[in-house]
């Protein structure tokens, strides 16, 4: 691939894909969302489980490290006994909070067109 083509726009490392790898959960974004719209940027664990209905336990705690190690949140351990947790996003995660709140918009704003689209087996809706 010749640097400045258009396949080098699609290799596997590209731009449009690493944003996907992103939402490879469909946790992460509703994370982000919940810790920017519900919580001003940061939560402890219980919290974010607590706003969340329908995560277990296991997938917010994998999630939650997920997104600390591609650097969208960072985590923070209060020297309480016991220690307490608090997750916050990063410069990052703010950043990114601006598009996934964009894409929420336009579900809300698209309600009824969403509830058009055949279910697949694996939704929960």
């Amino acid at each position: 691939m010749d640097a400045g083509s258009a396949e080098e726009g699609w290799r596997e490392d590209c731009a449009p894909r690493r944003v996907l790898e992103l939402f490879a959960t469909k946790w992460t974004s509703m994370i982000l969302h919940t810790l920017h719209a519900r919580h001003g940027g940061a939560a402890r664990t219980g919290v974010l489980q607590r706003s969340l209905p329908g995560i277990s336990k296991k997938m917010l705690t994998q999630t939650l490290r997920e997104m600390e190690a591609s650097g969208l949140i960072t985590r923070h351990v209060q020297g309480t006994v016991p220690p307490a947790v608090e997750y916050r996003l990063s410069a990052l995660g703010a950043r990114f909070v601006e598009p996934v709140e964009r894409l929420y918009e336009w579900g809300r704003l698209n309600a009824d067109a969403l509830d058009q689209l055949v279910r697949r087996p694996t939704s929960r809706r």
